[in-house]
């Protein structure tokens, strides 16, 4: 039994401490936005990987880093809307 509650305090820590550990209220919009920013922040910090991708894109590697910064920012789209909340309006132009 200690085991157990010791598991669910090491879990409830490494929720507070860590963002991209989800918890039982986390959306599958939040889910992927945490995955995909972890993917690109390892490509962008890892240089064999950002160069491979580079290569892969036939671009430099600094427009790559640039582009997937760029993309960090919603990497999954804007957030839905939430229960209660209208949907945002699209720009019309």
């Amino acid at each position: 039994m200690a085991d157990k509650l010791r598991n669910q305090q090491e879990l409830e820590r490494l929720q507070a401490k860590f963002l991209g550990t989800g918890h039982p209220d986390t959306t599958s919009w939040e889910w992927r936005t945490n995955i995909q920013r972890d993917t690109y922040s390892s490509i962008v910090g890892h240089r064999p990987l950002l160069a491979y991708v580079a290569v892969a894109e036939n671009e430099p590697i600094s427009k790559v880093r640039a582009k997937l910064i760029r993309q960090m920012v919603q990497p999954c789209g804007p957030p839905p809307p939430r229960d209660g909340e209208e949907p945002l309006p699209e720009n019309q132009n």
